[in-house]
């Protein structure tokens, strides 16, 4: 058995971990920390994990966390992660962090956009963006996994398989997300209250954004230059999901069909995206509670614009679903394991 340790475990990303751990047929859980819940059950603050999970939250004791565990998540704010790893690292054990601390490969990057600085740039190196259908082989090899940020996910199993196309003007992206309320994290905001969010539809950070350089440098690394975006994340009055929808202009006329196979080509083989049919558009209810992405593609012919619309469950394939599919690559085991099932629906 795999024993697992999850740094945070309150959050909503840590709760999710644990729901999907406890399924696991391969995963043993070892240490639940908490900040704020030390000695609580943490089947007391969530209720649905009642009969599967009978742990204590502990206090954060890593010397002990990292003896104990063969893999540790960490679903921490940016700016705690890095201690965490090197002593993880530093024992030959497996990392892999649900936050922002080793997203970004430039470390000035990182300042610039979370307000603070990395403390260990040769560790920072040795990271892996953790999306698999993009850097699978080089998560097998690493001991250190970046799990990527919500909206990034959405947005670049949207466009992944354009990067390489000329037939597309790259420069002239815009990208529409709108995320559910856990995208925000549990802590207590009067702007995420039920009474703030319900009957409401707003945009927020446009144009500031965090998970912006993230989204850039990714697509750069894909179109073999560099990539600017317009990105502007909406908050939707639901409580998981991200929808985005992107638009690109072509260069030239182009057969949506031979898009449809380039799609196909690219995914076919991936367990966790659906390339809907032509007409056919993706919903959050159709990933809702699944690690998977359901991409659908328009073609807009008046104004020969591309448009793609890319559907995950930000708290699964955007946050502790992925967490555990970079986990079974780096273990060996079969990359659907634990997270092979259809959405929730209604």
């Amino acid at each position: 058995m795999i024993k697992v340790s999850i740094i945070g475990a309150t959050g909503y990303t840590g709760a999710e971990l644990v729901r999907l751990l406890t399924m696991h047929p391969h995963v043993e859980l070892a240490h639940l920390t908490s900040h704020s819940y030390v000695g609580e059950k943490l089947q007391d603050l969530f209720p649905n994990l009642y009969g599967f999970v009978d742990h204590t939250l502990v206090e954060m004791d890593l010397d002990k966390i990292v003896s104990d565990s063969d893999v540790i998540f960490a679903g921490l704010p940016h700016g705690h992660s890095v201690k965490i790893g090197e002593a993880v690292i530093n024992a030959g054990k497996i990392f892999i962090d649900l936050g922002a601390d080793f997203r970004l490969d430039d470390a000035v990057e990182y300042t610039r956009w979370y307000q603070g600085v990395h403390d260990d740039l040769d560790l920072l190196d040795s990271a892996v963006y953790g999306l698999p259908e993009l850097n699978r082989e080089a998560i097998k090899k690493t001991k250190l996994i970046a799990n990527p940020g919500c909206f990034p996910t959405s947005i670049l199993l949207g466009l992944a398989p354009l990067m390489a196309d000329s037939n597309f003007n790259d420069n002239h992206i815009i990208i529409d997300s709108k995320s559910g309320t856990t995208g925000a994290g549990r802590s207590g905001k009067v702007a995420n209250l039920f009474s703030e969010v319900t009957g409401n539809f707003k945009a927020y950070s446009i144009g500031s954004h965090r998970h912006t350089p993230e989204i850039e440098q990714e697509l750069s690394k894909l179109a073999d230059k560099e990539m600017t975006v317009s990105f502007v994340p909406h908050l939707l009055p639901v409580d998981r999901g991200i929808l985005s929808t992107i638009y690109v202009k072509a260069n030239s006329d182009f057969n949506l069909k031979t898009l449809y196979e380039k799609y196909h080509t690219f995914y076919d083989h991936e367990p966790f995206v659906t390339v809907l049919p032509e007409g056919v558009q993706p919903e959050i209810k159709n990933v809702r509670g699944t690690n998977n992405c359901q991409i659908g593609l328009t073609l807009d012919q008046r104004s020969n614009t591309l448009i793609i619309v890319s559907v995950i469950d930000n708290l699964m394939k955007g946050a502790s679903g992925q967490a555990v599919q970079n986990m079974n690559i780096l273990m060996g085991l079969e990359e659907t394991t634990g997270l092979l099932y259809p959405g929730l629906r209604p």
